[in-house]
């Protein structure tokens, strides 16, 4: 049974840093395509930052790129985001997903349960 279990939100004013943790059972990131996304009230769920599935590429949504880090720890088969220069509008439930293909999208097979991101202004 696959299980994704994030951690590390909270609230955190702008400018500030937290670091997401999303770690798996069940199946090992370093096999599966995996990524975070969001989703912020009233908007649909958008990606925000992803793994290859051979973890060598990684890609950013445009409005994350250069303030959020992905990162993996393979020993830990643990997944993380490091957000700094947080804005308001990085508020949302972040999630972790994984999929088997070459790609996680909106459509991946597998998610964690959420975790909630806060930034006040």
């Amino acid at each position: 049974q696959v299980q994704l279990v994030e951690s590390g939100g909270g609230l955190v004013q702008a400018g500030g840093s937290l670091r997401l943790s999303c770690a798996a059972s069940g199946l090992t990131f370093r096999t599966y395509a995996a990524g975070w996304f969001r989703q912020a009230p009233g908007k649909e769920r958008e990606f925000v930052a992803r793994f290859s599935w051979s973890g060598s590429v990684t890609s950013y949504t445009d409005s994350v790129k250069g303030r959020f880090t992905i990162s993996r720890d393979d020993a830990k088969n643990t997944m993380y985001l490091q957000m700094n220069s947080l804005k308001p509008e990085d508020t949302a439930v972040y999630y972790c997903a994984a999929d088997s293909s070459g790609l996680v999208t909106i459509r991946a097979r597998y998610w964690g349960q959420g975790t909630q991101v806060t930034v006040s202004s």
